[in-house]
């Protein structure tokens, strides 16, 4: 059985639930999609969990391209003011070290992307859109896993027929549910969306007590709180 793991965004308590839960279900191997530690209470103690499963898969999410570049990220004080503390935090051997990860890798049916295989940013949703179509343009692939929505789904692309499967995200959902997000794909192909209950609160307080008097800490904190994408 295959864990997936994707945006935990230095959520460690977040992850430390969904590894217990993946520990029960048995899981023994593992995708990890990228955005890693940025924007998190915890950075360096969630890159080091992570480093410490078996067999797992790393991809390279915009967090850690961003993280090693920040002139590539927005020019919005929340991703650059949480850029430089994440940087800062990790260190140069490890921002590097991420940033150097490829963009996908395969998985069982198909391949796992952090976004799509079109962009790290540009990214599908749980119901069908116009962009699926750019997005899936040339893709011979039969299943993708995706993520960088922060929203989980499994649905079919039409016309195209590929499978689009996004776990969620572990640290930091956005479908109004705060439950850690993941999802399992079994050996007979069969998949199952997961959630998990964690004290997101005391997450939401570490993100504020870590960010100290810059604003990106409360945005940051009301995300996880309301599981919502919370602007400026």
């Amino acid at each position: 059985m295959w864990g997936l793991l994707y945006d935990v965004h230095g959520n460690l308590p977040a992850l430390e639930a969904v590894l217990a839960d993946a520990g029960r279900l048995g899981v023994q191997r593992w995708v990890l999609g990228g955005d890693y530690a940025l924007f998190g209470g915890w950075p360096v103690e969630t890159l080091e969990r992570l480093r410490e499963l078996p067999d797992a898969t790393w991809i390279r999410g915009n967090g850690e391209r961003w993280t090693a570049a920040p002139g590539t990220a927005p020019d919005d004080p929340v991703v650059q003011g949480a850029i430089e503390h994440t940087a800062a935090q990790l260190g140069a051997a490890d921002v590097a070290a991420l940033a150097a990860l490829p963009t996908s890798a395969p998985v069982p049916g198909g391949r796992a992307w952090h976004a799509s295989p079109a962009s790290d940013v540009d990214g599908f949703l749980p119901d069908p859109a116009p962009e699926d179509a750019s997005l899936l343009d040339g893709v011979a692939d039969q299943r993708l896993v995706v993520g960088h929505t922060h929203l989980p789904f499994h649905r079919i692309a039409e016309p195209s027929g590929i499978e689009l499967l996004n776990p969620g995200s572990v640290g930091m959902p956005f479908d109004g549910n705060p439950r850690a997000a993941w999802a399992t794909l079994h050996e007979d192909g069969r998949v199952e969306l997961r959630r998990v209950r964690y004290d997101h609160a005391s997450a939401a307080r570490r993100v504020r007590e870590a960010a100290g008097d810059a604003p990106w800490g409360d945005i940051v904190a009301r995300r996880i709180e309301r599981a919502q994408f919370i602007g400026r």
